[in-house]
C-alpha cells in the first residue's frame, strides 16, 4: 500500500477526530517533523545523492551542495576536451583550437571515431598518441577523463597540521569538513570542504552525499517573489507571519519592511496544496499592498519514497507528533509510539539491513528471534 499526502492528510484527521482548521494547517510541520525523525534513524538509499562540481586551481575550498547534511564520499578527476581529427586505424589523433582543461596520460578517451575503453599514452605538442587504433576518422569535440582519485576524510586540525601552507599545490587527497561559508564577508547557512593538498590544477569533483529528499507535504511553497511591496507599513522584521490566500494554506514567513514597504521573505513554514502563480498576502501593521506570488512549489504530485514504501511509518510517526501537540491522552500517545517503533523496526530491516549486502558475499538476511 502507498500513501500519498491527501491521503495521509486526512488519515490523520480521521485516527485523531480533529478537523479544526488551525490543527489541519498545522499537519505540514507535523509531517515533515515525523520525516525528520525517521531520517535520522534508518539510512535508506532514497537519502543518498550525487552531485558533480568543479575544484579550482589553488583554492583550497569547495562550498558543499546547498542540501547537503553528510557526506559518503567525495572524489575527483581530471577533464579536458578538444576538437580533434584522425585517421581509422592510427594510434594518434591532432588537437586543434582551444583545449579545456589538461590532457594527460592514462585519461579515457571518448568521442567520434575514438576506439572502445582508449586512454592517452602519451602527448607531443598536439598529437596525442592512444592505447588503441581509431574505429573510424576521428572529428569533433573529443573528451579526456582521469580516473577517480578518491579523497580521505580527515579532521580539520589534521588538514591545518598536514597542509600548514596553503600554497603548496598537488592532487587533492583529503578533506574535511570546514564551516559555513562566506559570501560578501558574510556568513551563511551553506557549509564548506577545505582541501588538500591545494588543488594544482582544476579538477572535476563527483560528491556522494547524505540529504533530507523533498517532503510528502503536497505543493508546499518553495519559492516566492515580491509582487507588490506594498506602502506605508510600520519598519521592522515579523516574524512567522502567516500568509492568506491562494490555492493552499498554512504558510508562514519571516517578512522585513524597510522605507514603509516590504524589502525581503523568508519562509519559516511551507504549508501545502499551494499552486505556482499563486497571490499571497500578510496582516502587517500600517499599511497595504503587500503581495507575493508563488514561483515554484515543493511537490506538486504530494508523493514520495517513503510515503509509497513505508507508509505505515510515516503514518504512525505523524500521528506521534500530531497527539503530542494537542495534548492527548498518554495512552494513546504511547499505543501511536509503540505503532511507530514497530514499523521502524521493519524499515531498518531494509534499510540498515537488506540493502547493505548480497546474498553471495555475505550469505541471507538473518535477524535474531526475540
Amino acid at each position: 500500500m502507498s500513501l500519498d499526502y491527501s491521503q495521509l492528510s486526512q488519515s490523520i484527521q480521521d485516527y485523531l477526530q480533529n478537523y479544526e482548521t488551525t490543527f489541519v494547517a498545522d499537519i505540514p510541520t507535523f509531517v515533515e517533523q515525523a520525516e525528520q525523525r525517521i531520517y535520522n534513524t534508518v539510512q535508506f538509499p532514497s537519502l543518498r545523492k550525487n552531485v558533480t562540481g568543479v575544484l579550482t586551481a589553488y583554492n583550497p575550498y569547495l562550498a558543499c551542495p546547498t542540501d547537503f547534511l553528510a557526506p559518503y564520499s567525495l572524489a575527483v578527476y581530471t577533464t579536458a576536451s578538444a576538437t580533434a581529427t584522425g585517421t581509422a586505424g592510427t594510434y594518434t589523433i591532432t588537437t586543434s583550437g582551444t583545449v579545456t582543461g589538461n590532457i594527460q596520460i592514462g585519461q579515457y578517451v571518448t568521442g567520434t571515431g575514438i576506439g572502445s575503453s582508449a586512454y592517452v599514452t602519451s602527448v607531443s605538442g598536439t598529437t596525442v598518441y592512444l592505447s588503441v587504433v581509431n574505429a573510424n576518422n576521428v572529428s569533433g569535440t573529443i573528451n579526456f577523463q582521469g580516473q577517480y582519485n578518491y579523497l580521505l576524510n580527515k579532521d580539520v586540525n589534521y588538514m591545518r597540521e598536514a597542509f600548514p601552507l596553503p600554497n603548496y599545490y598537488a592532487t587533492p587527497g583529503y578533506y574535511a569538513l570546514f564551516g559555513p561559508s562566506v559570501v560578501s564577508s558574510a556568513l551563511t547557512n551553506n557549509l564548506s570542504f577545505i582541501i588538500g593538498p591545494t588543488p594544482d590544477i582544476g579538477y572535476s569533483a563527483e560528491m556522494h552525499y547524505y540529504y533530507y529528499p523533498v517532503s510528502i507535504v503536497q505543493s508546499a511553497v518553495n519559492v516566492t517573489s515580491i509582487y507588490t511591496a506594498g506602502s506605508g507599513y510600520t519598519n521592522g522584521t515579523y516574524y512567522n507571519t502567516a500568509l492568506t490566500g491562494g490555492t493552499g494554506s498554512g504558510a508562514k514567513a519571516d517578512i522585513v519592511v524597510s522605507g514603509g514597504a516590504v524589502t525581503s521573505v523568508t519562509m519559516s513554514t511551507n504549508g501545502s496544496y499551494f499552486a505556482v502563480n499563486d497571490l499571497l498576502s500578510a496582516s502587517i501593521p500600517g499599511g497595504t499592498g503587500f503581495q507575493l506570488q508563488v514561483s515554484s512549489v515543493n511537490n506538486p504530485t504530494g508523493t514520495s519514497w517513503l510515503g509509497q514504501n513505508f507508509d505505515s511509518v510515516l503514518l504512525y510517526g505523524s500521528l506521534v507528533e500530531a497527539y503530542t501537540f494537542i495534548k492527548g491522552e498518554p495512552d494513546l500517545i504511547a499505543l501511536y509510539d509503540k505503532k511507530y517503533n514497530e514499523a521502524l523496526a521493519i524499515a531498518k530491516r531494509l534499510g540498515d539491513g537488506m540493502e547493505r549486502q548480497d546474498a553471495y558475499r555475505s550469505g541471507q538476511y538473518r535477524q535474531a528471534v526475540t
